[in-house]
C-alpha cells in the first residue's frame, strides 16, 4: 500500500497526498503547519504484514500487523481518514492521525 510505504521511506509528500482533505485539515490546523512538516513527527508505525482488508461501499478498513488504517473513496481514489488506530476497549479505535 502506498501509505504504508510512504511512511516507510519518510516522503511526506507522498503521504499526505494520500490522506483525506478533512484527515489533513484536522492535521495541519491542530499543529499549526504543513502536512508534510507534522507527519514525519507523528509516531505512525509502519506496518507490518496485512492480515484483513474490509469493504463496505465508499469506506474501507485494513488490518496490519501493528496498525490498522481507515479509508474512504474520493474521485481522486482511495484516501487514508485515520491511521496509526489501534483497538481501544470501550471505543472502537484510538487514532493517531483522523480527520474531524
Amino acid at each position: 500500500m502506498a501509505f504504508r510505504e510512504g511512511l516507510r521511506t519518510k516522503d511526506a509528500a507522498a503521504t499526505c497526498a494520500l490522506l483525506a482533505p478533512a484527515t489533513r485539515d484536522t492535521l495541519e490546523s491542530s499543529e499549526g503547519k504543513p502536512c508534510v512538516k507534522v507527519i514525519a513527527q507523528e509516531e505512525l508505525p509502519v506496518a507490518g504484514s496485512v492480515r484483513g482488508v474490509e469493504v463496505y461501499g465508499n469506506q474501507g478498513r485494513t488490518v496490519f500487523d501493528g496498525d490498522t488504517l481507515f479509508l474512504s473513496r474520493f474521485p481522486d481514489g482511495w484516501k487514508v481518514v485515520a491511521a496509526g488506530c489501534t483497538p481501544d476497549p470501550g471505543r472502537p479505535y484510538t487514532c493517531v492521525v483522523e480527520g474531524g
